[in-house]
């Protein structure tokens, strides 16, 4: 089974309100917004990865998706698999309570088991928010509205791509895909007028598709507008497959939203140095997704970003 299979068949059982349809990336219970997400060796971190930074990256892509409701951090859950290496799990540790003090966020709880030796560490946590006025879904979003992203796109995956060549790869690439930043405060300021909302983990088409999907909209997003560092283009360049490596690779933990056409966020109280850029819009036509470069359409590349597979 594939993700998208085990999310349909989970749906039969998951018809609390909560689940908001498991359409979403959160759970929204009492005014808490709850998450959950697990990184596993080889998968979402390489086997020489600081252990630090996999301890900070666990807690980052929890708070991303906090990030993309307009959530404030209320406490976490750690679910931690012990290794022979005691040094790596205590520094692995030391990231998670390094990040867990920058986002103000409590550890209350958890649990721990044992892994067999040379077995893949997976790691999990459990990140609960509070609630604003608005939790936006991925749902809601409405032909006519156009999709904002705030962050870059390209550099984690880029960065990868580096230590994949080269383990001992340094530099800007590498630091964003280790220590990922969660836009916790450009969510909250985007979460009372998004009609729709999302962080962008697996790949900004993937991803796109994904909450046009839920909205019952097609997405159509223009590849020139994909926003791309410096430090990515002097190293992949700025063509259209830069682009497409860029709008496919994921982990870029960057926010998209579906904003009504006379909204621009660029307006709002962002924090300094926010990178806010209009990627596209919805419109009518079914479900499913559009891509085009200068007004021209472009073929959908084969794989719009990660999905999991058994």
């Amino acid at each position: 089974m594939n993700e998208a299979d085990v999310i349909a068949r989970l749906r039969r059982h998951a018809i609390d309100p909560a689940a908001r349809g498991l359409l979403d990336d959160v759970a929204l219970l009492d005014g808490l917004v709850i998450t959950h997400d697990t990184i596993a060796e080889g998968v979402h971190f390489l086997p020489f990865d600081p252990p630090a930074s996999v301890g900070w990256k666990l807690v980052a892509v929890n708070l991303s998706d906090l990030a993309a409701k307009g959530a404030t951090p209320a406490g976490a859950l750690l679910s931690l698999t012990l290794s022979a290496d005691e040094e790596w799990d205590e520094e692995f540790l030391g990231g998670v309570e390094a990040a867990c003090e920058s986002y103000g966020l409590p550890l209350i709880g958890g649990d721990t088991v044992a892994l067999p030796r040379g077995a893949p560490r997976v790691l999990g946590m459990t990140a609960i928010g509070r609630a604003g006025g608005k939790t936006p879904s991925r749902a809601g979003g409405e032909p006519g509205d156009n999709l904002w992203l705030v962050g870059m796109l390209g550099d984690a995956a880029a960065g990868l791509a580096q230590l994949r060549a080269e383990p001992k790869s340094a530099g800007a690439l590498v630091d964003v895909y280790r220590r990922p930043v969660p836009l916790l405060a450009a969510g909250q300021a985007l979460a009372s007028c998004a009609r729709a909302m999302m962080d962008v983990s697996d790949g900004l088409l993937l991803d796109a598709r994904r909450l046009a999907e839920a909205s019952g909209c097609t997405a159509v997003v223009e590849l020139g507008a994909v926003p791309l560092s410096e430090a990515f283009r002097q190293t992949r360049g700025g063509s259209q497959e830069a682009r497409l490596f860029a709008a496919t690779g994921g982990d870029d933990y960057a926010l998209l939203a579906a904003l009504p056409a006379d909204v621009d966020p660029r307006a709002f109280d962002l924090p300094k140095g926010s990178v806010v850029t209009r990627i596209g819009f919805l419109e009518d036509g079914g479900a499913g997704l559009r891509l085009v470069n200068g007004g021209q359409p472009v073929d959908l590349p084969a794989t719009l970003g990660h999905e999991h597979r058994g």
